[in-house]
């Protein structure tokens, strides 16, 4: 999704390949394009577009998905202000003005 961007190296996305299946679920219902399908399992091609809604996790039949819902972006959020730095960059669309 274009204007859309999450914080850099902050998700808790895992893809375990190994239990993988191919069914391409997580490709049909990642609405950040996150994943796509290589020979005969998914890839995650984007980890960083991932806003961590979980759809991907939920509709994995074979458990190969696993990520903790919203627990990058309050990471990054919490430690920026806990170091008086900043997050690296917001995790809502660039023209909401409350953006965390």
């Amino acid at each position: 999704m274009k204007g859309q961007e999450y914080l850099r190296n902050v998700v808790t996305l895992e893809l375990d390949s190994d239990k993988c299946v191919g069914c391409g679920l997580c490709v049909i219902v990642c609405p950040h394009r996150v994943f796509e399908m290589g020979q005969d399992t998914a890839v995650i091609v984007d980890q960083d577009a991932c806003m961590e809604c979980g759809a991907c996790g939920l509709n994995c039949p074979a458990e190969a998905i696993d990520t903790k819902s919203g627990v990058g972006c309050a990471y990054a959020v919490l430690k920026g202000k806990l170091t008086g730095g900043e997050a690296d960059s917001c995790c809502c669309d660039e023209s909401d003005s409350d953006c965390c």
